[in-house]
């Protein structure tokens, strides 16, 4: 049997791609469903799988115009022989420039190699009765014509442009940030590269790696991802992230192969013992993981109580699984959940806000051992979650705020081991 991994990576088809979103929602978040077959592949709740996209079949065609490349010609990537046009779909990060890529231009930009440059070779003057009274041929490149003034010095847009991206850090970041090649190619229209040189200085096209929404006991033979759609426009055009457009756009269930790997964790786990409480905050497609929880906890009949934060901008728009958590809440595999909607009534609600409402209970549920976890956005939602939960610790277990943050930190998270964060 193959031994399947990020360098071998297993082609899955897609089962099941579909809308989870109510019909009113401006968010696209869909539930994809992998097929394992044969391949082997083994993995628990609370793992990633591995996702190798192609980038968009337009934007390779436009960045070969561009290039003025046949899509036939041969590259070499990382000692593979293979057409441009293959290597720019699926070997090439072409949807994102670079800061290395643009750094790495210097030799087009040098003084010596770049920049325009204009010499006068000749030199032709008529009279009005038309009696040709100079005609001058330049003999070398310092040959001038009598009474001349030269010109001063002929501005190149595209150096400058250059020289200011790789000599002001935050100009690079700004301008990286929003373009991908095309982009680049449109503002450095004059620039020239060989297909090999181009492929040799684009960043390689790397997988993403997505939080696993199933339990192969529950669900087995099939892996379930649960994707938020990046849709967007920038310099009048109309975008998607890489890997969620490829899976929205150009994967109907069905007939779609996609290279897939497993990318097990280490500590984003179930408490071995099932009778151990838990707590769950997921909002958004943050809920993916707890989906996958809620199931093998099931399908072990854990004693422990489930209890889960879910949140996202409505109930209508964005309550993902609803009927299974219903369903969950009726067996009592799931004893709570608290939802906040952070579009719907006078005032933004978050599930940190739901957190300090029933703080007395939280602090009650992981001083007596329960677990803590927090899955999503790790730039605003899990700070605000982890404030929140010291805070908490604080207040109802009746510490200073330096004490509190300490027993979470050190004791719940590095000595204990049970709160535990899935962040992106």
């Amino acid at each position: 049997m193959a031994d399947y991994s990020n360098k071998n990576p297993y082609s899955s088809k897609i089962t099941a791609n579909y809308i989870l979103n109510g019909k009113n929602s401006k968010k696209e978040t869909r539930h994809i469903v992998f097929d394992l077959g044969d391949s082997g592949l083994e993995y628990k709740a609370g793992d990633a799988l591995g996702v190798f996209p192609t980038c968009p079949p337009e934007l390779v065609d436009s960045i070969l115009e561009r290039l003025g490349c046949p899509p036939d010609e041969i590259v070499v990537v990382k000692d593979e022989e293979m057409k441009l046009k293959d290597a720019l779909l699926s070997k090439c990060e072409i949807h994102r420039l670079s800061k290395r890529f643009i750094e790495g231009l210097s030799p087009h930009f040098s003084s010596s190699s770049s920049g325009i440059q204009m010499r006068i070779v000749s030199r032709s003057r008529i009279d009005s009765s038309g009696l040709i009274v100079e005609d001058w041929q330049s003999s070398s490149d310092d040959d001038l014509p009598q009474h001349y003034t030269p010109l001063g010095p002929i501005d190149d847009p595209e150096k400058a442009l250059w020289t200011s991206l790789v000599n002001d850090a935050k100009m690079m970041e700004d301008y990286i940030w929003s373009r991908d090649y095309l982009d680049f190619f449109t503002d450095f229209p004059n620039l020239r590269l060989g297909a090999q040189e181009f492929v040799d200085a684009v960043d390689t096209l790397k997988p993403r790696l997505y939080s696993i929404a199933s339990s192969p006991d529950f669900e087995p033979g099939t892996v379930h991802l649960t994707v938020g759609i990046v849709r967007y426009s920038h310099h009048d055009r109309d975008r998607t992230g890489l890997t969620t457009g490829f899976l929205a756009d150009r994967c109907p269930a069905g007939n779609t192969d996609v290279p897939v790997f497993m990318s097990p964790t280490r500590s984003f786990v179930l408490p071995e013992d099932g009778s151990t409480d838990i707590i769950m905050v997921g909002p958004g497609t943050g809920i993916a993981p707890f989906r996958a929880f809620l199931q093998q906890r099931e399908k072990d009949g854990s004693t422990g109580k489930n209890w889960l934060f879910f949140g996202d901008w409505t109930e209508e728009g964005e309550y993902y699984y609803r009927d299974e958590i219903e369903s969950w809440l009726s067996s009592g595999n799931l004893e709570q959940i608290d939802l906040a909607w952070s579009r719907e009534g006078d005032e933004k609600v978050y599930v940190q806000h739901l957190m300090a409402k029933n703080g007395e209970e939280i602090w009650s549920r992981i001083n007596n051992g329960g677990y803590f976890y927090v899955c999503g956005d790790k730039n605003y939602m899990a700070k605000d979650v982890h404030r929140t939960l010291i805070e908490i610790c604080s207040e109802h277990g009746d510490m200073t705020p330096e004490e509190a943050s300490h027993y979470v930190e050190q004791r719940m998270m590095k000595d204990e081991k049970r709160y535990l964060r899935d962040v992106y």
